[in-house]
């Protein structure tokens, strides 16, 4: 494998409870400090593939039954969360589940579980430079928090693990619009900077593709189509159905999309 990899996804098919098969045949790789998206609708497989990497499949009765997945030269796939965080694996969940009884600073200190008893404050503080309001907010309980604080507060927690490969689920749900350029930045940011590797799980099409290197589109369980970024945004394909607008630029109505989803022509 090429050293510039860091993450190779080879066919893997997976099955959850032993009867439900979610991915089949899902092939992906990820350049050593790239952003890569994952786009699709609910129920692609999306996060599936993020659990499969980060080895949360198992809390799940879900297991890799096929093919195999690469970290770094090493195969993971089907180990246990907590070695695979031990190797720099970290994915942050949908949802922004904090420990809501616990400060945010404190909150962010969880993050260090995987090297307790090394400095900290260093890492605080590379937090707060790009969470500013986290600062603002050491203090308080993370129960109090906004949704968009939350969104900080779990992305800044993932970092002070150290991540080499970090896995982002959903991170625009249900926050106001400015609050989603103002994340997506931050993860731009952290990829330039701290050349942290990214996967993006996202249905924001538009937004993820704009700060991505590299992107895949999945549909019922399977890659449909990849491609970089940029090229992925001029498709009429990924333009009509994903980015909600005609080859033209004309925003679609609801109702042309419905149409559209029955004759999508990669399938």
């Amino acid at each position: 494998m090429e050293n510039n990899i860091a993450l190779l996804i080879n066919n893997i098919s997976v099955v959850y409870h032993d009867v439900i098969q979610v991915l089949k045949g899902v092939s992906l790789e990820v350049k050593k400090g790239e952003i890569v998206s994952l786009l699709g609708s609910n129920g692609a497989g999306k996060t599936t593939t993020l659990r499969a990497v980060s080895g949360l499949l198992k809390p799940e009765n879900g297991r890799v039954t096929e093919g195999s997945i690469i970290f770094e030269g090493k195969p993971i796939h089907n180990q246990p969360p907590e070695v695979i965080t031990r190797l720099g694996i970290i994915q942050v969940l949908e949802g922004r589940v904090p420990f809501k009884y616990l400060t945010v600073e404190e909150n962010l200190r969880v993050g260090t579980a995987t090297r307790w008893g090394k400095p900290y404050k260093e890492d605080l503080e590379l937090v707060y430079y790009y969470f500013p309001r986290l600062k603002e907010l050491r203090n308080r309980l993370a129960g109090y928090c906004s949704g968009g604080e939350l969104q900080m507060l779990v992305i800044g927690r993932a970092l002070m693990a150290h991540p080499k490969l970090l896995l982002l689920d959903e991170p625009s749900l249900g926050l106001a619009p400015f609050l989603v350029k103002e994340i997506f930045d931050i993860v731009k940011r952290i990829n330039k900077e701290q050349g942290t590797t990214i996967v993006l799980v996202e249905q924001n099409a538009n937004m993820a593709l704009n700060i991505a290197t590299y992107g895949y589109v999945m549909e019922n369980g399977k890659i449909v189509m990849e491609g970089k970024a940029q090229d992925l945004k001029e498709n009429p394909d990924v333009k009509e159905f994903y980015l909600g607008t005609t080859a033209k630029g004309l925003v679609k109505s609801y109702k042309d999309v419905k149409a559209y989803k029955r004759r999508k022509r990669w399938l």
